[in-house]
């Protein structure tokens, strides 16, 4: 592959490849960016540019690109076995890997459920919940058979993950084929749903949940939530004290809490899994995305021994989870968790990100004085900085001037690699980056939304 020239990849790339979450029309007229290989924060195209990663590679790079542990352990395992199915049969790292997860996740959750992706994780954790309530005492608990998910929700691309997603853009054209689900408003405080400010707001999002709960908590499954960041909503922070809201509210209506830390988990809080945050303890757990530390594709989902225990019987009653993914419990993918996890230690990462994410905080600060950031928000290293046509108003710029997608086009050009969601630029960095290049990466950011917003940006 080596003597193909970047033109005819770019032709075949236009040709043959339909990328997701992009208007393929658009990016047929663009320069395709090609990357070859990637080195500790950087990627570099086919043509040798060297760009920052300032959204690991789509949120799940931990340790930096080409970390040597984790190649070195991916290597080893491959001369052992690539993959054998977990449908009746164990493999060595998908056991060790299991047991790691128990001890490090919040307490009680004890049992794992393999997958390849977020998606998959939320959908075997709702098909979890559904057959456990229709299984628990003998079926006292059959009406409960829906779930109540937030407004600007996202669990991924799977009908049952879009049917508790809340982004119209992403969700509503598919609204035939999801199932009923109840929506409840999202702490959204920058344009609060229910149009209050800081100064009068007590929470009352939580309220209408609880209102919601106390009204069909004979039909509720379960309550999906993104613990304190709703990230594809556009990096929404939720206040102090919403998640333990949550908590306590599934506990006292006797529904189960389901945490999606698929964006969220293994240390993008500051924390190895939001949850700890508010020392909240779920039902359910889904994993994905920086498991493996961005190496390979891996999904887990966590339950609790009473969820696990009502799929127990003999085998004519057909309890069984009758669900599975040909790659559950890949050892290619196990082995590289493991050695991801194994790094977390030795290199003490969330220690050493608290002085990243208050680097990060205070290098922030300048992007708020910028005449079209409406509001810029933060939890660890998850960045969101919301543009805005009018600031007072919050009038967002009209479409199509495609403001956001031209931001990003003009980091592109100044070595640094982000996305938008909507209106919404990302910074996502990798955990691993240095403070000169996490500088890099605000100052890119800075420049490029100061110079696209500044120009006359109607075509």
């Amino acid at each position: 592959m080596g003597n193909i020239k970047p033109e005819q990849l770019e032709l075949w790339d236009k040709e043959y490849i339909w990328h997701p979450f992009t208007q393929m029309s658009e990016y047929r007229k663009e320069k395709s960016l090609i990357i070859e290989r990637g080195e500790g924060s950087y990627l570099f195209d086919v043509e040798g540019n060297k760009y920052l990663d300032g959204i690991s590679s789509l949120w799940v790079t931990v340790h930096g690109h080409g970390k040597e542990e984790i190649n070195r352990v991916i290597k080893k395992q491959l001369d052992k076995v690539a993959h054998s199915t977990l449908l009746g049969l164990a493999n060595i790292p998908s056991i060790l890997l299991a047991k790691k997860l128990v001890e490090i996740t919040p307490e009680g959750l004890n049992k794992v459920f393999y997958s390849e992706s977020g998606s998959t994780a939320v959908e075997i954790a709702l098909k979890i919940a559904y057959q456990y309530w229709q299984q628990k005492d003998g079926g006292k608990y059959k009406s409960k058979r829906k779930f109540i998910s937030l407004v600007n929700a996202y669990h991924g691309d799977t009908i049952g993950s879009v049917s508790v997603g809340g982004i119209d853009l992403f969700h509503k054209i598919f609204a035939p084929l999801l199932f009923e689900t109840i929506s409840a408003p999202a702490p959204y405080c920058y344009r609060c749903p229910l149009d209050l400010t800081a100064e009068n707001c007590s929470m009352q999002c939580a309220g209408h949940l609880e209102s919601i709960l106390a009204a069909h908590q004979d039909e509720i499954a379960g309550v999906v939530i993104e613990p304190l960041v709703q990230g594809a909503a556009g990096m929404i922070v939720a206040p102090e004290g919403y998640l333990t809201r949550v908590r306590e509210l599934c506990t006292r209506y006797n529904v189960l809490l389901i945490a999606d830390e698929v964006a969220v988990g293994f240390g993008r809080t500051g924390k190895m899994f939001a949850c700890e945050h508010e020392d909240v303890k779920p039902d359910i757990m889904c994993l994905a995305k920086g498991i493996t530390g961005g190496y390979l594709p891996l999904a887990a989902t966590l339950t609790t021994d009473e969820i696990y225990n009502a799929f127990l019987g003999r085998i004519e009653e057909f309890k069984t989870f009758f669900h599975g993914h040909t790659y559950t419990g890949n050892p290619l993918g196990c082995a590289a968790a493991l050695a991801n996890l194994e790094l977390f230690e030795k290199e003490n990462l969330l220690d050493a990100l608290q002085e990243k994410i208050s680097f990060l905080s205070e290098g922030l600060k300048k992007f708020k004085t910028l005449n079209h950031v409406g509001d810029v928000r933060q939890k660890g290293m998850m960045v969101g900085i919301e543009l805005v046509e009018n600031k007072e108003t919050k009038e967002p710029f009209p479409v199509e001037a495609n403001i956001p997608h031209r931001v990003i086009l003009e980091a592109r050009k100044n070595g640094l690699i982000i996305r938008p969601l909507g209106n919404v630029i990302v910074l996502m960095p990798i955990l691993s980056m240095s403070l000169p290049e996490l500088q890099a990466v605000l100052d890119i950011t800075y420049a490029a939304i100061k110079k696209v917003t500044g120009e006359k940006y109607l075509c």
